[in-house]
């Protein structure tokens, strides 16, 4: 059977997945009477509860005695890494569009990367049956992007559809026949090259890792040349070369539909997970044991943001979670690092605290929210940036973003005047259609840590920030950090009602009566510039003149919830968020009061 292999691209919610779906039932992978989930590419809780994709997933489609391995990708920047790996492993690039924002940046990082390789892309602009579409500026803006990004001249004349991938056709012209997915299937078969299949023995550089509970270690990749068997030796060879286990394929599976099903063998030019491993990683090379040089891997673009996770030392430890300790937050950390390239793990010398880099808070905070699940309890530290220094003049360079706003033309103003006291550089300025805006910013990475909420509050909730990694610029100065205070519990024990609704004048709460609090923790924010120690704990004081009942009742104002995101966006660096399987805390890093004046004291003179 003849093959075909392509990775789709596009940023966040421009229809991927759903494009997926509909080339899945329109090919016939799934029964009429079988029951499918919506969007049946994204397959983890997260991913289902936040709506996009995280992990780079591959399925295939048969078409006209042709075999597709289509591969979804993420769509945020944050999970670049997944993307830059599979890219390696197809022949072209589907790049789906919005037929109303056009191409955004998260679109702009993996189409250089794919064109860089020399791959072919398809233009797909979906959504053309929204009221506000404009398909042919948009196929226009496509155009511009790929001169910008050096395509050569083959990538500059693709062909391009117009789709609507939830009413499930595509065609040529943005008009219709509105009848099928064909089109794109046809455009696959007549644009994508059959894979470039070289002489020799088995190879296959792997390039995604999952543990699976029957099968132990899976890597998937392409098999580069000859034909893999169930059962064969092979051997694992380090990117420098070197030997790094010798072993059997125990499991031999190839993607079917969203089926992984096992087969005897596969050839070369084929997608394949395989298992039988136990070392063997990600960019490691699984050969035949004649071979003795490996296949060259992609290089990844480098982590610009890490985090400090270290054991949860507060009072109420190891009261919800029963992973707790230094050493099982490091296996953990490691087998993360295992299987996503994007992530640097280096531990502290007291060896309970762990310094995890990444590509941003989004990628970290999926990496806590899935180890609270699992029953971890963590202490957080401040999101910071990764500081370079230039070789040749010694001045000190730090990660700079390119930020992308749509905002109604009334919130533009507060938008602009609030990044540029961040050190962000205003570069483009234009109407986007419908009364909205769209302001390009080049702006410093510290400067956007903690920004997005005060961003959403600014535009009523109805703006939409895009960023993405840019370069390494000189270092642009301080940057003001958050103008409040916090609240600060002095008792241990549960919050009492007529307590914080006293405290309300002093600021919002984030607790709630009954809540367990500790000397140290954060209980709300104060309305001025400096931190408060409070009492939580202070009941109404009875007489036998004043009954309990007698007074007005006590109404509190509702508190600020805070989520993952939020808390790690708003503490400071003296200040950790405390992680449970069932909670959320803010606390400060010194909780004893004296202490925390005294590192305060040294901090100054320092």
């Amino acid at each position: 059977m003849k093959l075909r292999n392509i990775a789709i691209i596009a940023h966040v919610d421009h229809g991927k997945t759903t494009l997926v779906d509909c080339l899945l039932k329109q090919s016939g992978a799934f029964r009429e009477n079988q029951k499918v989930a919506e969007r049946a590419m994204d397959s983890n809780d997260i991913e289902r509860e936040r709506g996009i994709t995280i992990l780079a997933k591959c399925t295939s489609v048969e078409w006209k005695d042709t075999r597709i391995n289509i591969i979804d990708t993420p769509g945020h920047a944050d999970f670049g890494g997944e993307v830059e790996r599979i890219i390696s492993m197809v022949d072209g690039v589907l790049v789906l569009v919005d037929a109303s924002e056009g191409p955004m940046p998260q679109t702009k990082f993996v189409l250089a990367k794919a064109l860089k390789l020399g791959l072919k892309p398809i233009v797909v602009i979906n959504k053309v049956d929204k009221p506000d579409q404009r398909a042919y500026e948009v196929q226009d803006e496509m155009f511009d992007l790929f001169s910008i990004l050096d395509a050569n001249e083959d990538q500059l004349d693709f062909p391009t559809l117009f789709a609507s991938a939830k009413a499930g056709w595509a065609a040529e012209h943005p008009e219709g026949p509105q009848e099928s997915m064909a089109p794109i299937f046809d455009k696959i078969l007549e644009h994508v090259p059959e894979p470039t299949v070289e002489e020799g023995p088995f190879r296959v550089l792997a390039t995604t890792l999952e543990a699976n509970p029957f099968l132990g270690r899976l890597l998937t990749g392409r098999i580069i040349s000859g034909v893999a068997k169930a059962n064969m030796p092979v051997k694992a060879l380090a990117r420098d070369g070197s030997v790094i286990e010798m072993g059997r394929i125990t499991k031999l599976l190839a993607f079917r539909g969203l089926e992984r099903q096992p087969v005897e063998e596969a050839m070369a030019g084929d997608i394949v997970a395989l298992s039988g491993l136990q070392k063997a990683t990600v960019a490691d090379t699984i050969c035949a044991p004649e071979v003795m040089e490996p296949i060259q891997s992609q290089p990844i673009d480098p982590p610009t943001l890490a985090m400090t996770f270290s054991v949860n030392d507060s009072p109420l430890a190891g009261q919800e979670g029963d992973k707790v300790t230094s050493r099982m937050i490091r296996d953990r950390l490691m087998r993360e690092a295992e299987g996503n390239v994007a992530i640097h793990i280096t531990e502290s010398a007291s060896k309970d605290a762990f310094e995890v880099a990444g590509r941003g808070e989004l990628q970290l905070a999926v990496l806590i929210e899935n180890m609270r699940r699992e029953g971890f309890e963590l202490s957080i530290s401040r999101p910071r940036v990764l500081f370079k220094t230039d070789p040749a003049t010694g001045q000190r360079l730090e990660p700079i973003e390119e930020v992308v706003i749509d905002v109604d033309e009334e919130f533009s103003g507060s938008v602009v005047d609030k990044l540029s006291q961040r050190k962000a550089e205003l570069q483009e300025m234009r109407p986007s259609g419908g009364g909205k805006q769209r302001l390009v910013f080049q702006c410093p990475s510290r400067g956007l840590i903690g920004y997005f909420g005060e961003f959403m509050t600014d535009t009523r909730g109805t703006g939409i920030m895009n960023r993405l990694f840019h370069s390494y610029a000189p270092y642009k100065g301080p940057i003001a950090a958050r103008r409040t205070g916090t609240l600060i519990s002095m008792e241990t024990g549960t919050a009492v009602a007529y307590a914080l609704w006293n405290l309300e004048d002093r600021g919002p709460m984030f607790i709630d009566p009954g809540d367990k609090i500790y000397v140290g923790m954060i209980i709300g924010e104060h309305s001025r510039g400096n931190d408060l120690d409070v009492n939580p704990l202070k009941g109404k004081q009875l007489t036998n003149m004043r009954a309990s009942g007698k007074d007005e009742a006590v109404t509190l104002t509702t508190p600020i919830r805070m989520t993952l995101e939020k808390a790690l966006a708003y503490v400071s660096d003296d200040e950790l968020v405390e992680v449970t399987p069932e909670s959320i805390r803010l606390r400060k890093r010194y909780l004893d009061i004296h202490e925390r004046k005294r590192h305060a004291k040294m901090a100054v003179d320092a």
